[in-house]
């Protein structure tokens, strides 16, 4: 099992200067790397849909009302992953990313346990969608005790996943 005792993770905003251009390419790689994975791969931020442009270029407005996390390692950051709080009252996590170059170091792990965390402040139950050909992702949730529920969402090859906290 990983040690990550030595990842930060930081709410955001109100953070360094760093941390926000960190954030903005993680979610950049993020988007990119999803559009890629869907059979519809662009070359550039700039070719990306507006709604995720915008996460990337103007993140404090996109996620104005959600809770952001930041992994660091160091200054460097190499994770993130949103919490948005929903009306009824769930919780969502969306956009959970980690550098490939630092994955393996308990990253993700830290993440999803500081959303969960949390969530469990809140009251929330926390649900969450991903993509079926990531298997890596859907371990991961499963063991931290996600299991698969009914579809929320209409897209096709969406896996939709709830816990209670």
């Amino acid at each position: 099992m990983s040690d990550h005792r030595e990842v930060a993770v930081l709410r955001w905003p109100g953070r360094t200067p760093p941390i926000d251009n960190g954030l903005a390419a993680l979610l950049a790689a993020y988007h990119l790397r999803t559009e890629a994975e869907k059979g519809e791969p662009v070359a550039g931020v700039d070719e990306l849909p507006d709604r995720y442009r915008a996460e990337i270029t103007d993140p404090r407005t996109a996620f104005a009302n959600d809770v952001v996390l930041v992994a660091l390692l160091g200054d460097t950051a190499v994770g993130c992953l949103v919490v948005n709080s929903l009306a009824d009252g769930q919780s969502e996590i969306k956009r959970l990313w980690t550098d490939p170059e630092f994955r393996g170091r308990g990253i993700a792990s830290a993440l999803l346990g500081a959303a969960l965390a949390h969530a469990a402040e809140q009251g929330a139950t926390v649900r969450l969608s991903v993509w079926e050909w990531r298997t890596g992702a859907i371990a991961l949730y499963e063991r931290l005790g996600f299991t698969v529920t009914q579809s929320w969402d209409e897209r096709d090859q969406l896996v939709c996943m709830r816990r209670t906290v």
